[in-house]
């Protein structure tokens, strides 16, 4: 993404005829953010958490759905983890085309769109969900709630743009963190439906999710801005799509990511499977472990900008392996007490994991523009000097914008890894555990990369806030 300046005594806002716009924006500008920038950034971080919030809800509505089609429904267990799957692959591949639209129509009216946009296949939900109602159109109203994957990637992109490079971390981490939070909500507002009402009342739960929807949208459209420096930027997407540290990224986001959107997707059908959980009981555990890892996503974003994001990443990669080794036993054992302490250390692990990952796209983004010297004229002189490191950071900021909605798009493919894997797993050998073998194999393989690239003597130089660094392939 880039920044733009204006002439002193600019208004910050300016009224265009397509809705509200901020024309000069310069969050690493210490005056503009204190005087300015701080009270913007944090009212439209609060909006989009809103909005997000209730995109992975939609996004996460067929784990919990499944959860209330009996017998009477006939689908088989294999046939459910299709139709969590396919919403998993729709999501992940909406993430590119949604981070672009930040910068085409603005993040305020995106976020209103997108908002709207929900309306789809909670609708189409609540007309289908009933015994009666063939598997194809099942399979193709759980591909509409990918839509809901989407806002994810356009609401980590637009708010990116809004804050500092040195708070980041921790507003990447607040953001991606309250959205996540639409996981355990949706499973508890499930689990309430199925306490009160029985499993035979699917349609109580979509039908919550309508006027909420339209109360985000609304919200968006009153009080969120769109930042007019930000602009549609292709040639920053053809370098990101060629940087080999945008696919390296995403490696490492498939395994923190990926595994908390697949074991959020996954948790409660493996329940009813291995453990033969009946609907309310599944739906009274499940809610805990997506909860807890999007509790600590911020967590893991601060940690990263006090310690650097590959020192955190590494961390929770070797830990997850741990809590995967645990959760292997336990599916061995058929031990459920076991079974649910490893699998809520995975949830927690993955969030800290998710936090401190998307923290270093930025900063090795920023690190590789400096070491290249982007924006260096090379005519000399500390002006000329000053201005080669703005140009770099706006550099950064341009590749790691358009790098984000890749590696959140690959990260959630991960999820559509993990379905398949169980689902390959239960009809293969009647459980998890090879699944779970498989899982702990990728998180060794997450270690040695974060090691390897972004510990082990790289050559690009640190950044001075985080101790990142990143190497300049």
């Amino acid at each position: 993404m880039t920044a733009a300046t204006a002439a002193p005594g600019s208004t910050d806002e300016t009224a265009h005829d397509k809705g509200r716009w901020i024309e000069r924006w310069e969050p690493e500008d210490e005056e503009f953010w204190r005087e300015r920038g701080e009270r913007v950034a944090h009212r439209n971080l609060l909006l989009s958490v809103l909005c997000e919030h209730i995109g992975f809800s939609v996004w996460t509505l067929w784990p919990v759905l499944v959860l209330f089609m009996g017998p009477e429904y006939g689908v088989d267990p294999g046939g459910k983890f299709v139709l969590i799957a396919v919403a998993t692959l729709v999501g992940a591949v909406a993430r590119v085309p949604y981070t672009f639209a930040v910068a085409r129509f603005g993040g305020r009216d995106w976020t209103v769109i997108s908002a709207g946009l929900l309306l789809i296949p909670v609708v189409a939900a609540l007309i289908v969900m009933r015994p009666g109602t063939s598997y194809p159109v099942f399979l193709a109203v759980a591909l509409l709630t990918g839509l809901g994957g989407g806002n994810f990637a356009s609401s980590m992109t637009n708010i990116n743009s809004f804050f500092p490079q040195h708070r980041k971390g921790w507003a990447l981490g607040v953001n991606a963190g309250g959205g996540n939070l639409g996981v355990p909500a949706v499973q508890l507002a499930g689990l309430a439906v199925i306490a009160v009402l029985g499993a035979g009342h699917p349609r109580v739960l979509l039908a919550l999710y309508v006027p909420l929807i339209v109360l985000a949208a609304l919200c968006a459209a009153r009080w969120m801005d769109n930042l007019g420096p930000v602009r549609n930027d292709t040639g920053a997407a053809r370098e990101a799509v060629r940087d080999p540290h945008t696919w390296l990224l995403s490696l490492l986001y498939i395994g923190t990511f990926g595994s908390f959107i697949g074991y959020g997707f996954a948790f409660g059908l493996v329940l009813q499977t291995q453990f033969a959980r009946t609907p309310l009981e599944a739906a009274s555990l499940t809610f805990l472990g997506p909860l807890l890892g999007s509790l600590v996503r911020p967590v893991g974003g601060r940690l990263a900008d006090r310690l650097g994001g590959a020192r955190i990443t590494l961390w929770t990669f070797a830990a997850m392996g741990a809590a995967a080794l645990l959760v292997v036993a336990a599916s061995l054992r058929e031990s459920l007490p076991v079974f649910l302490a490893g699998f809520t250390a995975l949830f927690v692990l993955s969030g800290i994991g998710n936090g401190s990952t998307y923290k270093m796209i930025p900063v090795v983004f920023h690190a590789r523009a400096l070491a290249r010297g982007d924006g260096d004229d090379g005519d000399g002189g500390d002006d000329a000097e000053a201005e080669g490191s703005t140009d770099a950071e706006a550099a950064g900021r341009r590749r790691s914008g358009a790098a984000m909605g890749l590696i959140g798009a690959v990260g959630a493919l991960g999820g559509l890894g993990i379905n398949l894997a169980f689902r390959q797993s239960f009809e293969t050998v009647g459980s998890g555990t090879a699944a779970y073998l498989a899982f702990l194999g990728f998180y060794a393989v997450c270690c040695a990369v974060t090691w390897a690239v972004y510990l082990r003597r790289p050559a690009a130089p640190a950044d001075t806030r985080t101790g990142e660094r990143a190497e300049a392939a």
